[in-house]
């Protein structure tokens, strides 16, 4: 019989990452290209970032499942803070209008597309990036929209 590499029995080993281990008080999540702590605050309404750390208003009991989903709901709501504002200053910097912004939750798809009405489908996890980048990668999708063709009279732009 024909002996297994070594690779293929490491890959039979392999035990899915402990999902515990990343969502907990005092775990470190990526940030605009540095890292964040997390601190479970019971002191704190809504969560809030200060000094490098990410305020959540959880109990010390809380489960890894309430502390994912209380900080994926914080850093969706800075993407789309975020990846608005960003958007508004890089259409003005080209000479351009501002198209509107949507998050993309899609796991494999890339940073920012197009949505098909002149706006942009921006990947929520954008916001792991460094700002210089997320800044580059809205600047190159900005200039990849057709021009919008506005007309004040209807009548004259069909001539």
């Amino acid at each position: 019989m024909k002996q297994r590499p070594p690779q293929l029995a490491l890959r039979l080993d392999f035990e899915a990452p402990d999902a515990g281990a990343r969502w907990r008080d005092g775990a470190r999540l990526p940030y605009l290209g540095e890292e964040i702590a997390l601190k479970l605050d019971t002191h704190c309404r809504s969560a809030m970032l200060e000094d490098g750390c990410l305020h959540l208003p959880l109990p010390p009991a809380a489960t890894a499942r309430q502390i994912q989903d209380g900080c994926e709901a914080w850093l969706r709501k800075e993407a789309s803070r975020l990846l608005t504002v960003c958007i508004a200053m890089q259409a003005r910097a080209l000479g351009r209008e501002t198209p509107a912004c949507s998050l993309s939750f899609a796991a494999r798809a890339s940073w920012v597309q197009p949505d098909g009405r002149g706006g942009l489908r921006c990947n929520w996890r954008l916001i792991e990036q460094p700002l210089a980048t997320v800044e580059q990668v809205i600047a190159l999708a900005i200039a990849k929209l057709p021009p919008r063709d506005v007309c004040a009279d209807l009548f004259a732009c069909a001539a």
